[in-house]
């Protein structure tokens, strides 16, 4: 290669980031280096994945340019910015879409000011279908790009933080922003064999520019391969500014660090591979897997029982809520467009096809339809917080399906019944939407591989604010399987 490496291949990759910030730390590694060996892993491996948009190139060559914290306990290590949610000033944000393809983010959002607290090095863009409205990460702002998976490059890396996702499994960057509005973090998380934690509403600052009501259910987060990682970025991404938030959980009440070197106490858990409201049934495979993760936890001493379908929640009720506030809040790409310079009769051309259905769709949603989504979030929201008092955690799966084909039934490039396409894409997500409906936090752990080589991810739900435990879970299933944990995608930077 052109310029010297910081570290063989083999090394990089084994390395996650606690342990890149100690090197650093340790004076055996400098960020310049750190930031020269992902950039030249992206090289290595962007043509087979697509998956970042863009290099720095100021930030490659002085990775101080965005003022990462030297006191922070990441200092030095490259990550990846998600293409949508929060931003860093002066830097091209295109959420996907032709219509912002040049939008540049005016003021750097509370979650990117806590990445530099960590001392995380913001080293460039991963890709995002258009405004995160899917999984299926393809776009076509200038020419089509479908990101691939590094378990097969034939298959989604998942979504909206799919490029992110497949960075992280492809070796590249160890940690990477996402963002779940509908199980973003956790969906891809679970299509690549990772670690995607969504907090509690509030828990993680939201960015400048959203309403945190009635954009409610979305938050920050990022995507790691071991649970220590998230952990450790957690440790500052929690920090919400004084005034900057009218729904702020506020701080955590101990140290995600700690929490991970230590078992939990003996847990009641609730297993559900169930409806869930929807028309088609998991796929067995899934639905066997999270059995065997069941089994799993008790071992590990933990008490497991099912949960029926009717003991949780109105479906029928949840996912009216949820369809008005995912499709409705399409209604502003008519305001966006205006500021732009674009007027609203001409968005069919800005957009992709399912998109500009979303927005035609949001047309039909009044005031009436927004006071009786606000009632039945309440109502939902409740139901789930009586199901928690029940148990210290909720055991599903992450999705519904196994991972399936990039750009296929899922991307935002076709174009058919709006309607049809929602209720497919709910089917494949009824797990993880819920907890964005109601706030509640989520993990996505690996299971390991289907069948086709393709990874499984299990999902626990907690109460509120227990991010703690729900990583402390995760890390106890690390230490007890490891083998879910650390398996290697065949597309990686130590055998591309």
């Amino acid at each position: 290669m052109a310029q010297q490496l910081a570290m063989a291949w083999s090394e990089w990759a084994r390395h996650d980031a606690v342990a890149l910030a100690a090197l650093v730390r340790s004076g055996a590694a400098t960020p310049r280096a750190l930031a020269a060996q992902a950039a030249a892993a992206a090289e290595r491996l962007n043509p087979a994945l697509a998956a970042v948009l863009e290099i720095f190139a100021d930030v490659r060559a002085n990775p101080n340019t965005d003022g990462p914290a030297r006191d922070g306990g990441l200092y030095g290590v490259p990550m990846l910015l998600k293409d949508l949610g929060s931003g860093l000033k002066g830097r091209t944000q295109q959420g996907g879409s032709k219509l912002t393809r040049s939008y540049v983010v005016p003021e750097t959002d509370p979650t990117i000011a806590n990445f530099l607290a960590a001392g995380l090095v913001p080293l460039g863009r991963s890709t995002t279908p258009e405004f995160g409205l899917t999984f299926d990460t393809a776009t076509d702002i200038d020419a089509l790009r479908v990101t691939r998976n590094p378990w097969n490059p034939a298959h989604t890396p998942g979504g909206s933080s799919g490029g992110s996702a497949a960075a992280v499994a492809a070796g590249i960057v160890p940690v990477a922003m996402s963002g779940d509005g509908g199980g973003s973090t956790r969906i891809p998380a679970a299509f690549c064999g990772l670690i995607g934690l969504k907090a509690s509403r509030g828990r993680v600052p939201r960015p400048h520019f959203q309403s945190e009501y009635m954009v409610r259910f979305s938050a920050d987060g990022v995507l790691t391969r071991t649970v220590r990682d998230t952990a450790a970025v957690y440790e500052t991404l929690t920090h919400v500014p004084k005034g900057g938030s009218f729904i702020a959980m506020g701080p955590p009440q101990r140290s995600y660090l700690t929490a991970v070197e230590s078992d939990p106490a003996r847990l009641r858990i609730g297993l559900t591979t169930g409806m869930w409201g929807r028309a088609t049934a998991t796929d067995p495979i899934v639905a066997d897997r999270i059995r065997a993760v069941g089994r799993a936890m008790e071992a590990l001493g933990h008490t497991v029982e099912e949960v029926a379908d009717n003991d949780i929640c109105d479906w029928e009720i949840l996912w009216r809520a949820y369809t008005t506030a995912w499709v409705g809040n399409t209604v502003g790409l008519a305001d966006r467009a205006r500021a732009l310079g674009i007027e609203p009769q001409n968005l069919a051309s800005h957009l992709t096809p399912m998109t500009y259905r979303h927005y035609l769709a949001a047309q039909r949603y009044g005031a009436a339809d927004i006071l009786r989504m606000m009632a039945d979030n309440n109502t939902v929201t409740r139901q789930f917080g009586r199901v928690m008092e029940r148990y210290d955690l909720l055991l599903t799966p992450t999705l519904a399906i196994r991972v399936p084909e990039a750009n296929g039934p899922y991307s935002l490039l076709r174009d058919e019944d709006l309607d049809t396409w929602v209720a497919r894409l709910s089917d494949a997500c009824r797990y993880t939407m819920p907890g964005n409906e109601t706030g509640l936090p989520g993990i996505s752990v690996p299971t390991g591989l289907d069948p086709a080589g393709l990874p499984i991810g299990a999902q626990f739900y907690a109460s509120w604010g227990e991010e703690a435990l729900l990583m402390q879970v995760a890390a106890q299933l690390e230490r007890a399987h490891p083998a879910w944990f650390n398996q290697t995608p065949p597309i990686h930077v130590t055998n591309a």
